[in-house]
């Protein structure tokens, strides 16, 4: 709290003087939560302060109970014997420092003051609200477990911890704002990481100097890397399955995790990682080497089609023979460009449209999205029915990638293409491929390494 510019307070013997600190500085009349209960141990004085929906009332209430039969002439002389002697309890701390103690009272630990005892007794017996550990709906497999990461980190470190049974496995524990002092967690391997790589994250982390992370993992990548805003690649790999988690662990990677977060962040990352899914995993080799040709090849198609066949369409005489069913026949009422670009606004606020709307109400969007999209937009001759297929399959190849800003990325490459070869023809095309390849071999991630980089385990 020295951060608030609070003087730093030191723990009296005296009770009174403790609680009149704590008064002063938690609202414990005013928030109904931070609660203190006064009662009698040994003979003595004590008062108890937690947060209400963060302790196990029925460990609370045995340890309580236990306390009653201390006898006045058993108590000890200090706080360190008191815990030693009469806390039936695991996880029990000594605590010296109130900027300490109020660090733990608000994150949930119960923190007991004793008349006579020159420390604070801190009982961590706090649980909170978490839901069910279901499978993600984004990061689905085929195969494999059906657990996903949820928004409490310990239960999201004890679901690696139990697929990797190593003692190698290292998970730090940091806090990152002044203000929220999230739970951040560093999790490695030390037997396979790389130590360069790692002493820059944990350098860059402690660097930090930010009030909250308000939007999680969000803020917190911000925070780690300043990114270019003219280069749309992502620098991080999220991923909300432990199993997936765990296998990058083995490979030498650090995964950081962020309370209130359900996902994992991947460190480093390159643009193979990216297009990686959890069934690559599970597949057998050349079935799994299948599924990443075919997303390879749809991931260039998606950002190469359309502006390809706009450029065709600019110079029909370059079309060989054989391909000339290709050509539009209908009338052209609506320039290309201006078809193409309609339409990927139009596909945006569908998606837009579908997120923002309640479950019972999906399929008649899906099915009115249907038939304005589909026949009755030709027939009003906006668009051509061939620019709508070819439209229709990028939208649609846009959700082979598992990652949602790849596919962002990918599409900003793709407008910047059309938008240069409308304009240019193909001088703009190949000024667009130029600037295509440059955005992806010159992007670094946060370790420095290419984006392009490979590690062959």
């Amino acid at each position: 709290m020295e951060e608030r510019g609070m003087e730093k307070q030191t723990i009296s013997k005296e009770l009174k003087k403790n609680v009149m600190y704590l008064s002063n500085v938690l609202p414990v009349e005013q928030s109904f939560d931070i609660i203190q209960r006064n009662m009698v141990i040994g003979g003595r004085d004590s008062a108890f302060y937690f947060i209400d929906g963060f302790t196990k009332d029925e460990a609370m209430l045995k340890i309580m109970d236990s306390f009653f039969g201390v006898q006045a002439e058993d108590m000890p002389a200090d706080a360190t014997s008191f815990a030693e002697r009469y806390v039936p309890y695991v996880e029990v701390d000594i605590l010296g420092d109130f900027n300490d103690i109020l660090k733990n009272i608000l994150s949930g630990v119960t923190c007991v003051f004793i008349d006579g005892y020159e420390a604070c007794v801190a009982i961590d017996c706090r649980t909170y609200p978490a839901r069910s550990v279901e499978e993600p709906d984004k990061d689905k497999s085929l195969r494999g477990s059906r657990d996903g990461f949820v928004e409490t980190i310990v239960f999201n470190t004890a679901m690696m911890r139990r697929r990797i049974r190593d003692p190698h496995l290292v998970m730090e524990m940091t806090e990152i704002g002044k203000s929220s002092r999230t739970d951040v967690a560093v999790c490695y391997m030390s037997d396979r990481v790389d130590k360069d790589m790692l002493k820059t994250i944990q350098d860059k982390l402690a660097q930090i100097q930010v009030d909250d992370l308000r939007m999680n993992q969000q803020t917190l990548a911000e925070a780690l890397y300043k990114r270019n805003w003219y280069n749309p690649f992502p620098k991080f790999k999220f991923t909300e399955r432990p199993d997936t988690a765990a296998a990058c662990l083995l490979e030498g990677k650090v995964i950081i995790l962020v309370d209130n977060s359900p996902s994992a962040m991947v460190l480093p990352t390159s643009i193979f990682d990216m297009i990686e899914e959890a069934n690559d995993y599970y597949f057998p080799t050349l079935t799994s080497l299948y599924l990443k040709i075919s997303r390879a090849i749809i991931t260039f198609l998606t950002v190469f089609m359309t502006p390809v066949f706009l450029l065709f369409m600019q110079n029909p005489n370059w079309i060989p023979e054989m391909f000339k069913f290709v050509t539009i026949q209908d009338t052209v009422n609506i320039p290309l460009i201006f078809q193409i670009l309609i339409l990927e606004l139009a596909i945006d606020g569908l998606r837009l449209a579908a997120l923002n709307t309640p479950s019972m109400l999906s399929t008649p969007l899906s099915v009115i999205a249907g038939i304005v999209m589909g026949e009755f937009s030709v027939k009003s001759g906006w668009f051509n029915s061939e620019i709508m297929l070819y439209m229709a399959f990028v939208s649609v190849a846009n959700y082979t990638q598992p990652n949602f800003e790849l596919g962002y990325a990918l599409k900003f490459m793709r407008l910047l293409l059309l938008i240069l070869t409308a304009a240019f023809n193909w001088i703009g095309f190949v000024v667009g491929c130029i600037l295509v390849i440059l955005s992806v071999c010159v992007n670094r991630t946060l370790s420095g390494r290419s984006y392009l980089h490979v590690k062959l385990n």
